[in-house]
């Protein structure tokens, strides 16, 4: 099979990521018989040096052009001065509004290897988990009216919480979908004892969940799920939820997992292609010095396998190779901790995993 993926390598250490990646995917290629065509184009800050815009027509259209779309990390000091609708940020949010992206799927993996980096108790880590945040990423409270007013007290200031039966259908579907490639479990996120969208948000998916009896759905306040998520995270395979409370709670699970440098996303729409891209930012103090772990983008290459080109056995392949690096006790430098392992560098982690590939 052949797939044309569109590279944005960004900023910091957004272009030596990418490139990590880039080699796990040639060599998925050649083991599995598949062509990879990579064409890279401008974002962020390099494209505002390059153009004067964060985000290039061009970019736009060979997004769209691409099967799929494999993103580093955007931004960095040099930039910080400029205003907000120029800033290499605001370019996150045009891509993503092009590719009309409104799910974000954030897996949280605690690795046996890395418990001991867990700020859970050593009793909880011990059990480990692996779950998926599956996040609306385009509507809610984020998108909807606001502004400022004069009220009973004086000033006051309001954001407006609104989703439609649509948006929530679309990304209840998602959540069972990608259950039934892992565990068949989804719990579903809300505050419906309080908001009615949260009561809508709850019904809706009730509604679709008849639509895949083969997995088990059940409702989780929002208050409970952040207590639960650090008391016994091991009960949860995929988690569903609105744009505010996936934004909060996927934040919580990727801290629990002992690194932010290990972890991957996803952002799609209603076609196969996607954006991926780890969850860290561009690291500006160690860009270009090949200390950066790669892994989180590797993985997001991973990510892309399973869910845009629905190429399964390519992508454990690739998350089995990650696994085998740790348990063999290589690190990253922020991975080290505790141990007295060497720290790896960026070219030496991606030799390692292709290796193992």
């Amino acid at each position: 099979m052949e797939f044309n993926i569109a590279l944005l390598r960004g900023d910091g250490i957004g272009p030596e990521i990418v490139d990590s990646a880039v080699a796990v995917l040639e060599k998925i290629g050649e083991k599995f018989g598949h062509k990879f065509s990579f064409t890279p184009y401008l974002i962020g800050g390099s494209a505002i040096d390059a153009t004067g815009k964060p985000l290039p027509e061009e970019t736009v259209k060979g997004c769209l052009e691409s099967d799929s779309v494999l993103l580093g990390a955007v931004g960095g000091p040099k930039w910080d001065n400029l205003p907000g609708d120029c800033r290499p940020e605001k370019a996150l949010l045009g891509i993503r509004a092009a590719l009309e992206l409104f799910t974000n799927l954030r897996p949280a993996k605690l690795y046996k290897a890395l418990k001991d980096e867990c700020p859970l108790r050593p009793d909880i880590a011990a059990g480990g988990f692996d779950l998926m945040m599956v996040r609306e990423l385009t509507g809610g409270i984020y998108f909807g009216e606001r502004g400022r007013r004069e009220g009973k007290y004086g000033e006051e200031a309001y954001d407006t919480e609104c989703y439609s039966k649509m948006e929530i259908e679309r990304i209840a579907r998602v959540a069972f979908e990608t259950a039934r490639k892992r565990r068949k479990n989804v719990i579903s996120i809300d505050k419906a004892n309080v908001l009615e969208s949260s009561r809508l948000w709850r019904a809706t998916v009730h509604e679709i969940a008849k639509e895949y009896p083969d997995v088990d759905c059940t409702d989780m306040l929002v208050d409970n799920a952040a207590m639960q998520l650090v008391k016994n995270p091991g009960q949860f395979d995929v988690v569903v939820t609105s744009n505010m409370f996936g934004d909060i709670l996927s934040d919580e699970a990727s801290q629990i997992t002992g690194s932010i440098g290990m972890l991957p996303s996803a952002s799609l729409g209603s076609s196969k292609r996607g954006m991926y891209e780890p969850i860290h930012g561009s690291a500006p103090d160690i860009a270009g010095q090949n200390k950066a772990n790669p892994i989180a983008t590797i993985l997001s290459a991973a990510m892309m396998l399973r869910y845009s080109f629905d190429l399964d056995k390519e992508a454990d392949a690739i998350e089995t190779a990650v696994d085998s690096f740790l348990e063999a006790g290589y690190r990253t430098a922020d991975l080290i901790g505790s141990t007295d392992a060497k720290p790896l560098s960026t070219t030496e982690v991606t030799e390692k995993i292709l290796e193992l590939l």
